[in-house]
């Protein structure tokens, strides 16, 4: 590590009196964070910061929203904050501050391993950034402030949302399971669910602004409602969205198997906005390693939730969660998996090489399985999930799609000048615009034909007659962020501005 800056009592060095303080927040992990650091986002512009330009280090305020599940999570971090050490002490003023999980895991030991970090907060103090800021600030001195339960619900604070067409909505925070892998629960906490009027009202909110989807948030979200003892409130939840006026999409992420329920299967099926796509985290296909896990389901309950999706919601896309080389897992185990995986015909699959934590159950578990053997495994796995992928695309190819816009463009869009955007089901859709057909905005509408599939997304190049435009709310609200931020009206198909956060995956970054 470079050495830490040297910290003077009484001289502690700051910006010009009159110049503006900008931040950045700097996001790893899953979309519970990315929906956190919207919260800290707008916490800091509520204490008068305003946005860094970005592709630099110029900001004065660099705040950390950590993820604690992977291993390489530490090294990631204490990488970036070794970069911003030199930076720092050429920057009169400038502070560093690490929230979120591996913050509320490691605590003091991200003081000692980087002394130049001037704020640590865990995952339950959220609100708490501003006044920590300004106490290191004035006190020249890290300020290191980690709650172990809830200190306000997060959704109650400042948000300044990434997307002005769609945004989340945290349902719950925290988890009752106990899965061995798992560190989130012991830095998240117990569950504690929203009142539905609280969340109606927030989705609300989020449409009367111009959003036209909305994706609800929970560790476990079929389990929302246990703190208040309904346990069917996740099914009424989703079809009270269904009446909300002008919510066109819903989607939520993520739900537990051993939770998942009849009625909300139904709810889907029969709340026209709720959108025909759900992620099921499998874990593995092998009945003994789900129990080594505690993970409360079998391989064939867990087949059977898909076949009864499919029965009501034909054309779901179903995406999924693997961990492969857990303790003790045999050749046997990971066929077991390999044959859930044929069988279920998952759309798509996040697939992690198990990787050990410590403070979780597993890391003590005999069989802990040499790196080579889970690396040839991990290769078999993602083969055949992504001949499958393929498979599966094939099978779209001739299908009209209708396709919300976003404001991320694919990699080769400067090649192909192709736009992108989500079709109903979740799918990825990179598609041209036909000659002197009118130019959708991020938030728009377009209905067309799939004229091509590839492993991880679906291509669509309509002629002037497939191609439907439906001007909406949300395009008139990208208008206006755009015109309020001095910036062009409409993304163009070279490359559209990005910022805008892709909605309903499980991990960032989106594989797209």
């Amino acid at each position: 590590m470079p050495p830490a800056p040297v910290r003077t009592p009484g001289t502690a060095p700051t910006a010009p009196a009159d110049a503006e303080r900008t931040y950045e927040v700097r996001t790893f992990g899953c979309q519970m964070n990315v929906h956190d650091s919207e919260r800290l986002a707008g916490l800091l512009e509520a204490a008068g910061l305003v946005p860094a330009p970005s592709g630099d280090d110029a900001a004065d305020v660099v705040v950390f929203n950590t993820c604690a599940v992977r291993e390489n999570a530490d090294n990631k971090l204490y990488g970036n904050l070794g970069r911003l050490a030199p930076v720092k002490e050429r920057r009169p003023g400038m502070q560093i501050a690490v929230g979120g999980c591996l913050a509320q895991k490691d605590r003091e030991t991200i003081l000692r391993k980087a002394p130049w970090v001037d704020v640590v907060f865990g995952t339950h103090n959220v609100g708490s950034l501003p006044a920590l800021l300004e106490r290191a600030r004035h006190n020249n001195e890290a300020q290191l402030e980690i709650l172990e339960s809830l200190d306000v619900f997060p959704s109650t604070l400042p948000t300044k949302r990434e997307s002005v067409y769609a945004g989340w909505v945290s349902i719950s925070v925290g988890c009752n399971n106990t899965c061995t892998f798992c560190i989130v629960p012991s830095l998240r906490g117990k569950e504690r669910d929203r009142r539905p009027g609280d969340i109606l009202a927030e989705v609300e909110a989020l449409v009367a602004d111009g959003a036209i989807e909305v994706t609800l948030l929970g560790q476990n979200v079929n389990s929302y409602g246990v703190e208040f003892g309904d346990r069917l409130a996740f099914g009424k939840l989703l079809r009270a969205c269904g009446n909300v006026p002008g919510l066109e999409r819903v989607r939520f992420t993520s739900p537990h198997p051993a939770a998942f329920t009849d009625d909300v299967v139904e709810a889907m099926a029969e709340t026209p906005n709720v959108m025909p796509q759900l992620h099921m985290p499998l874990q593995s296909g092998s009945d003994r390693m789900l129990r080594e896990m505690r993970r409360s389901y079998r391989s064939k309950r867990f087949l059977g939730i898909l076949d009864g999706v499919r029965d009501r919601i034909p054309h779901a896309a179903i995406t999924t969660d693997i961990i492969v080389g857990f303790p003790g897992e045999t050749e046997e185990d990971f066929q077991a998996t390999l044959d859930v995986v044929e069988r279920a015909r998952f759309s798509s699959a996040f697939t992690f090489q198990y990787s050990r934590r410590p403070g979780t159950p597993a890391a003590d578990l005999p069989g802990q399985l040499p790196k080579a053997v889970v690396q040839e495994r991990y290769e078999r796995l993602t083969a055949l999930q992504d001949r499958i992928c393929a498979e599966e695309n094939a099978l779209q190819v001739g299908r009209v799609v209708e396709v919300m816009v976003t404001a991320q463009a694919g990699r080769k869009s400067g090649e192909t000048h192709r736009l992108s955007g989500r079709a109903r089901d979740q799918r990825l859709v990179h598609f041209t615009v036909p000659d002197g057909a009118e130019q959708p905005r991020p938030g728009d509408l377009v209905t067309l034909p799939v004229t091509a599939a590839a492993s991880f997304h679906l291509l669509a190049d309509p002629g002037p007659s497939e191609y439907r435009l439906r001007r909406s709310r949300a395009g008139d609200a990208w208008d206006r962020s755009q015109a309020d931020s001095c910036g062009a009206p409409a993304p163009s198909a070279g490359g559209a501005p990005a910022g805008g956060v892709p909605l309903g995956m499980p991990t960032l970054p989106p594989r797209a």
